[in-house]
């Protein structure tokens, strides 16, 4: 796989539960090292429409035909706005990698989405759709979740674009303009 290949990363804003939406970033970067387009959108906090705002940024980018892989900070947005990778790759053909630190505790997210959301139901089925793969790196493991992509070929875009520590760069950049944006000033960890 080429070293220079174009992500597309994102990730959500900081944001209170008194908001009413929060702000999405996409950076599209070559591999880990270049950044070459931002893109800015708005998702409702615990809504559902992150998919369709992520098939958007996908299909409205001038880098479309040259996009690898979209990169995402966890499987949800803006609080349980939770994204259903499958239907974006199957809608755009890009193939989607979800990216966290830590490993989901399913259980507490089975919990807080029956607490508060009448379509809890459907919202835990788009978090455990698919299966959560650990990938080690130089420093703690991350979790990963693929569709559209085979493992192997995903743990190499993960490799690529990861400059230092454990997130791809594309992910990292997007939340420091994320968090700058809102802020005015970046701070925190992707």
């Amino acid at each position: 796989m080429k070293q220079q290949i174009r992500l597309l990363g994102v990730d959500d804003s900081p944001f209170t539960f008194t908001d009413t939406y929060a702000t999405i970033i996409g950076v599209v970067m070559r591999g880990g090292n270049y950044l070459e387009c931002v893109i800015k959108n708005k998702i409702t906090i615990d809504g559902d429409d992150a998919t369709f705002v992520c098939k958007d940024m996908i299909k409205n980018t001038r880098h479309r035909k040259q996009l690898k892989a979209m990169l995402l900070d966890g499987i949800a947005l803006g609080g349980f706005n939770v994204v259903d990778i499958d239907e974006i790759f199957k809608s755009t053909n890009l193939p989607v990698i979800t990216v966290t630190r830590d490993k989901p505790d399913l259980n507490k997210m089975e919990e807080a989405l029956k607490k508060n959301f009448i379509d809890w139901e459907k919202r835990l089925t788009l978090i455990k759709n698919g299966e959560i793969h650990e990938v080690l790196t130089n420093y703690n493991p991350i979790y990963i979740k693929c569709s559209g992509i085979d493992i192997e070929e995903a743990k190499e875009i993960i490799k690529i674009s990861t400059i230092q520590g454990v997130i791809p760069e594309p992910i990292r950049v997007a939340h420091l303009i994320a968090s700058g944006i809102i802020r005015g000033e970046s701070y925190g960890k992707a």
